[in-house]
């Protein structure tokens, strides 16, 4: 049997953007989550994927949204990670979103922000697994913020402060 823990500590080696993922909830309130889980998967159509937790608080809202962003963190944007990465609370106070696509709120200054439909939802494991097709996308030329072994982390690979993060739990 593989101890999950463990798993979890090797899956660690693998080194991950962080983004944040918006929608609105079926009232018209703004949600958002930390995920480290996003993939591209296919140019044409394009298509990009993330996976959120079952039991995440927000599930009920991804399941039944039409549109998400997917907002890639920039390197000094941990503060934005750690507050979206949190259960309850307010976590758009004090930040100003422009509205996209479904009136999605689009967090500003990000490295790249997908503007997506949703394709597809999946099963996975403890997971939902949801496939967007990517409508609109914005860059910026800004260092990306990483999650590595359980840390933050900069493109140069030294490890920044420990953060105990739930990914895709919030």
């Amino acid at each position: 049997m593989i101890d999950s823990r463990e798993l979890r500590n090797a899956l660690g080696h693998f080194a991950t953007g962080v983004t944040v993922v918006t929608t609105r909830n079926a009232a018209g309130a703004p949600i958002g989550v930390t995920i480290n889980s996003f993939s591209s998967l296919s140019l044409d159509p394009p298509l990009i994927l993330w996976s959120l937790a079952k039991k995440s608080h927000s599930l009920a809202a991804f399941e039944g949204a039409a549109q998400f962003a997917v907002h890639v963190l920039a390197a000094d944007q941990r503060a934005l990670s750690d507050r979206f990465a949190r259960s309850g609370g307010d976590k758009f106070a004090d930040v100003r979103p422009s509205s996209g696509l479904g009136d999605v709120p689009l967090l500003p200054h990000c490295a790249a922000v997908f503007q997506c439909s949703v394709e597809h939802c999946y099963d996975g494991g403890d997971h939902l697994i949801l496939v967007g097709r990517v409508q609109r996308f914005a860059t910026d030329e800004r260092p990306p913020l990483l999650f590595y072994r359980g840390r933050y982390a900069t493109a140069d690979g030294e490890p920044q402060a420990l953060a105990k993060l739930a990914w895709g739990v919030c």
